[in-house]
């Protein structure tokens, strides 16, 4: 029962990442093409994908301030939530 529910909350946490990697090709297409915006279906899914990753992120930002290298500002949030799913998928690996 209880290894069940570990795979169900692994399947969901894997899920996670890739919408967390969805959410970073949308970042980097905004970056790279700052003329582009999204339409129609793909406008759903982009507001899908900044509505689920945008709390935790939120969160940790509050938590962790970006770190300055000169005139550079890295945001490290998004790190540190692939690095705490990995540690949760590992920890439910291991049940």
């Amino acid at each position: 029962m209880v290894s069940s529910i570990a795979a169900i909350i692994s399947s969901l946490l894997n899920l996670y990442v890739l919408i967390l990697i969805a959410r970073l090709v949308l970042e980097y297409v905004a970056i790279f093409a700052r003329d582009w915006r999204p339409k129609g279906p793909l406008l759903l899914l982009s507001e899908t994908v900044f509505t689920l990753t945008d709390p935790p992120l939120k969160a940790i930002r509050k938590v962790v301030p970006s770190v300055r290298l000169g005139s550079v500002s890295l945001d490290l949030s998004f790190i540190i939530l692939l690095i705490a799913i990995s540690i949760t998928r590992g920890l439910l690996a291991s049940v």
